[in-house]
């Protein structure tokens, strides 16, 4: 009896199986593929010279073949704007790092030089001056774009985002000159960060002498026209800076890098200091564009204080007849001189008189 009121109560109450936890759905992975739409132009480069190689793999492995004898030999792959499966791609074939990979195919990075293993990951900030007929509260002058920059001790890849900045100007100056290619992807780097920090040059003074220009209608005549394009102007000199300033510390660190050949130090210490220089210049820029915002303001609030002083002169001016008239319109029977063929006139004299006087005085006291 006992036994059988034991076994209803237990099956009641039956225990309760742990539950097992689903593994969550991987997202799918696109296949990685071979760049095609975003290849620019690749090559393998023996003794300073461009061999013919069928595709990026085939290249790789002319170029450690000819490393096995000793000679100094590298690939350039150079794209733009990729997408991820292509890059992940050439990551399998140059054993580039996933973190690295990451930020190149996402983009909008800061300046940065980073060492994974063997290999150097560098980030550089691209700018240019957009042209325009006339510079506007909505005109976009400063454009920037990226170049990120894979180092390895037998290739280069370089991943561009942006329209602007090409380095087909680069490739062609170092192939035209087999000396520079000589200096191995060292080489190759040195030539890409001194070919951006030459277009900062160039887009600082090209700013600079925008600053002359709205400098020269600021104590000419102001509106809030121009205080829009002043501050405008201020807006694309800290997209400048944004772009330029970070890079000074990662440049300065790079010849001190391993994977930097002491050849090839010197250069880079000269890229950065011609990298100073563009500093100093957008950071007095800058400086000068704040300056002539506050000119601007200061003169702005100044003519207005003028226009006020002028309107409350003339009001002052006409209170006194419209005073005067007021009190005469009023028709009484008994007032001063209403009966007198003279009154009138000595009336308007009284006005004009009360009038010459309040405006010589204004006049006097600079707010006519």
């Amino acid at each position: 009896m006992r036994s059988s009121t034991l076994f209803r109560r237990i099956n009641r109450h039956p225990v309760q199986q742990p539950r097992v936890a689903r593994p969550l759905p991987q997202p799918v992975r696109e296949p990685c593929v071979p760049p095609v739409d975003s290849l620019v132009e690749y090559g393998a480069y023996v003794e300073g010279k461009k061999i013919y190689a069928l595709d990026i793999a085939e290249a790789l492995e002319l170029v450690r073949k000819h490393n096995e004898d000793g000679a100094g030999a590298f690939v350039w792959v150079g794209l733009h704007e990729p997408a991820a499966p292509e890059v992940e791609w050439l990551a399998e074939v140059f054993g580039l790092h996933p973190l690295a990979v990451e930020d190149a195919v996402k983009a909008h990075q800061r300046p940065k030089v980073e060492r994974y293993g063997d290999s150097l990951f560098m980030v550089l900030k691209t700018v240019a001056y957009l042209d325009h007929d006339e510079l506007t509260a909505s005109s976009e002058i400063i454009a920037t774009g990226e170049i990120m920059v894979f180092l390895g001790a037998d290739f280069v890849v370089t991943v561009r985002h942006g329209r602007h900045c090409p380095l087909i100007e680069v490739r062609e100056r170092l192939e035209d000159h087999p000396e520079l290619l000589k200096r191995g992807p060292s080489g190759v780097l040195h030539a890409i960060a001194d070919h951006v920090v030459d277009r900062y040059l160039q887009v600082a003074d090209l700013m600079q002498l925008e600053l002359e220009e709205v400098e020269a209608t600021v104590f000419a005549d102001v509106s809030s026209r121009d205080i829009n394009r002043i501050y405008q102007l201020k807006r694309e000199m800290l997209e400048l800076k944004r772009a330029v300033t970070p890079l000074l510390s990662p440049l300065s660190a790079l010849p001190q890098r391993r994977v930097i050949p002491s050849e090839m130090r010197d250069y880079f210490r000269d890229v950065g200091d011609h990298l100073s220089r563009v500093c100093e210049q957008v950071e007095s820029s800058n400086e000068l564009c704040s300056s002539i915002l506050q000119a601007a303001l200061a003169r702005s609030n100044a003519l207005a204080n003028e226009d006020m002083r002028k309107i409350s002169s003339w009001v002052a001016i006409l209170a006194v007849p419209t005073m005067i008239a007021g009190i005469y319109g009023m028709n009484f029977d008994f007032m001063p001189e209403t009966k007198q063929v003279w009154g009138y006139p000595a009336v308007l004299a009284v006005m004009v008189t009360a009038c010459v006087l309040l405006h010589r005085g204004f006049r006097r006291n600079g707010w006519l």
